[in-house]
């Protein structure tokens, strides 16, 4: 599987879109692959994090987010599970669960209920440890501010403003993945 053929078929090269999308997703991978070879105990597939970190975003031109070049009609929250649907149809399904999953430090159905969300009702946390690991590492990298890595502080701060349960989580990925 070649991750970057498949974004080239959703997305021109030439685009904006495509350099924020590769430029984002290159950081979650590098940071996702350091984490796991500090973790050889884990045994975590390193293909598949690397791939499927690369692919986590796909869906982002489907939503309306011009500020990052991409001017489709959903709104951003859903690009997760729209890119699970075209992982679904390129044949990818477990990489699918890493782009449904991976918004914020997952989307409970509670959480989704509650909050009127407009993405499907079902849950949408990661389960496994690659999907946890790819969630985790992509806190630490916005599509507006390319190559800069945002501090733990940071992040803990800006999930403070979605609810308890997401810093909580993000907490415990600390411990987990960093040690901290």
């Amino acid at each position: 599987m070649d991750p970057l053929k498949i974004i080239q078929k959703y997305y021109p090269v030439k685009s904006d879109a495509y350099q924020i999308l590769v430029s984002h997703s290159r950081s979650v991978a590098d940071k996702a692959l350091a984490i796991a070879r500090m973790h050889p105990e884990m045994s975590l597939d390193l293909p598949f994090v690397e791939e499927a970190s690369l692919l986590h975003d796909i869906g982002i031109f489907r939503c309306n987010a011009p500020e990052i070049d991409c001017h489709g009609t959903a709104e951003y929250i859903c690009h997760g599970y729209l890119g699970a649907e075209l992982m679904r149809a390129e044949g990818y399904p477990r990489h699918a669960l890493v782009c449904e999953r991976h918004t914020g430090t997952g989307l409970s159905l509670e959480m989704i209920i509650a909050r009127n969300l407009p993405v499907p009702h079902r849950d949408m946390r990661p389960v496994s440890m690659e999907e946890q690991l790819i969630c985790f590492a992509d806190k630490f990298y916005s599509k507006t501010k390319l190559g800069k890595e945002k501090s733990v502080d940071k992040i803990r701060k800006s999930l403070e403003k979605y609810g308890e349960a997401g810093v909580k989580q993000f907490d415990a990925w600390c411990k987990l993945f960093l040690g901290e």
